[in-house]
């Protein structure tokens, strides 16, 4: 029998269904996909290194203004103290509800 050449049809291209310029625009766009994802994750990357680093900065700050604030509050409480006993030893006795006698 005889071999009859098939004549290859204009959409398939040689066996390949998809022409190269739609094969270019899917490789193309998966480029830019992972291109963005990466500069996206670097810059979260250096995002959270910075405020890593200004949090730090932070905490020294706030440790220093708790302590200096604590060393105040316990100051005015011993004065607040003093002040009592003043007012106390000032107004004298507190009178009794009840006279012995």
């Amino acid at each position: 029998m005889a071999s009859v050449a098939r004549p290859e049809r204009a959409g398939q291209n040689r066996g390949v269904y998809v022409s190269t310029e739609i094969i270019a625009i899917v490789v193309s766009s998966a480029g830019v996909v992972v291109t963005v994802g990466v500069a996206l994750f670097a810059g979260l990357a250096w995002v959270v290194r910075r405020i890593d680093a200004v949090e730090s900065k932070l905490t020294t700050r706030i440790d220093a203004v708790e302590d200096k604030l604590v060393e105040r509050i316990d100051a005015m409480g011993r004065e607040l103290t003093e002040v009592k006993v003043s007012v106390a030893r000032w107004e004298g006795p507190r009178p009794r509800l009840i006279l012995g006698g």
